[in-house]
C-alpha cells in the first residue's frame, strides 16, 4: 500500500538551520544598521558596519552550526557503535530490550517479543536506533547541511536591511530599517510555519516580537551613546 500522508518531519534538519539563519540574519544587521544610524554616523559608516556584521555574522552562523551539529552527530555515532558492540555480544539480552519497549508502548508482552524479533531479523541496529536511542534518517545529524543552509539564509536575511541603506535617506534609516525588518520577520516567520505545517500567525507574530525587542535594545544604545560601538 503506497503512503501517500504529507509528514515534514524530514525538513527538520535544515528547515531549523534556515529560519535561525535567516532570523540572526535580519535581526542582527538591522540591528546594527539601526544602532550605528542613531548614533548619527554617516551613511557610509552605516553601509561598511552592515557589510562586515553580513560577511561576519554569515561566517560565524557557518562555524556555530557546523561545530554543534558535529557534536550532535558524534554523540549519535557514539551511541551507534556501543549498540553495535552490544547486538554482537549479546543479542538475547538486546531482543529483551527492544521487547520491553514495546511493551511500555502498550503491545502484550507476548506480542511485543515476536514485534521486536521480526524487527531485529530485518534490521537490528536500525531497530534500536529509532526505538531505543531515538535516531532516525529523518532527524539525523547532518553537519555540512547545517552549516550552508544557516550561512547561505543568514547572508541573504542581511542582504535585505542592507539593501535599503543604499537607497533610503539617512534622516529616515532608522524608522525604515526598523520597520521594513520587521516586515521581512514577518514574512520569515509565516514561509517557516508554511514549511513545517504549523500556525502562520503564531510563528510571524513570535519572530516578529523579538526581532522588534532586539532591534529597540539596539537603537536605544546607539542614541545613548552616540557613538559606534
Amino acid at each position: 500500500m503506497r503512503h501517500s500522508e504529507n509528514h515534514r518531519a524530514h525538513r527538520i534538519g535544515w528547515l531549523r538551520a534556515a529560519v535561525l539563519g535567516a532570523n540572526d540574519g535580519i535581526v542582527s544587521t538591522a540591528s546594527l544598521i539601526v544602532g550605528v544610524a542613531a548614533a548619527e554616523s554617516s551613511p557610509s559608516n552605516v553601509l561598511v558596519a552592515g557589510i562586515a556584521g553580513l560577511v561576519a555574522g554569515a561566517m560565524s552562523m557557518a562555524a556555530g552550526e557546523y561545530v554543534s551539529v558535529s557534536s550532535q552527530s558524534d554523540t549519535e555515532q557514539a551511541d551507534m557503535a556501543r549498540e553495535r558492540k552490544e547486538l554482537a555480544e549479546d543479542d538475547v539480552n538486546e531482543h529483551a530490550e527492544l521487547a520491553a519497549i514495546y511493551v511500555n508502548r502498550g503491545l502484550e508482552p507476548e506480542l511485543a517479543k515476536e514485534v521486536a524479533v521480526q524487527l531485529m531479523k530485518k534490521d537490528a541496529l536500525g531497530a534500536h536506533a529509532r526505538d531505543e536511542l531515538g535516531i532516525s534518517e529523518a532527524l539525523a545529524a547532518r553537519p555540512v547541511q547545517a552549516a550552508f543552509a544557516s550561512a547561505a539564509t543568514f547572508a541573504v536575511g542581511a542582504a535585505l536591511p542592507l539593501l535599503l541603506v543604499l537607497v533610503v535617506p539617512a534622516s529616515a534609516l532608522v524608522w525604515t530599517v526598523s520597520l521594513s525588518s520587521l516586515l521581512f520577520l514577518g514574512l520569515l516567520g509565516a514561509l517557516a510555519a508554511r514549511a513545517g505545517g504549523s500556525p502562520v500567525l503564531k510563528s510571524a507574530w513570535r519572530v516578529t516580537f523579538w526581532g522588534a525587542l532586539a532591534m529597540g535594545l539596539t537603537a536605544g544604545v546607539g542614541a545613548l551613546f552616540g557613538a559606534v560601538v
